[in-house]
């Protein structure tokens, strides 16, 4: 059974919106891709194992749990490696660079 998670909005990183531009492409992730997503404010990888279409909706393995200055975890809050979880497409997020971070950053301030 999949754990529930609550992801963060992804905000101008999502990757539906990227993809929404240029209608000939959609990606369809499938069995072993990565996909990213964003859970209280550290990037997530997942790799599929199945692709729900008709929902939108990924279901894989956590194999990345990873905050903004690249160090990586085992677990974050209720997420840990491992974890079986549901992705909606509309949750993916790409992520930034280290140095692309600390740029966001900076403009913050």
């Amino acid at each position: 059974m999949h754990q529930h998670i609550e992801w963060d909005d992804p905000g101008s990183a999502s990757v539906m919106k990227l993809f929404s531009k240029d209608h000939r492409y959609h990606p369809k992730p499938g069995p072993g891709d990565i996909l990213s997503a964003r859970y209280q404010l550290v990037n997530v990888r997942v790799k599929v194992q199945a692709y729900l279409e008709e929902d939108g909706v990924s279901i894989g393995e956590v194999v990345a749990i990873i905050d903004a200055n690249d160090r990586r975890y085992k677990n974050h809050h209720k997420l840990e490696l491992g974890s079986i979880v549901r992705l909606p497409d509309d949750k993916r997020a790409l992520e930034a660079h280290p140095q692309e971070k600390e740029k966001e950053e900076d403009e913050k301030d």
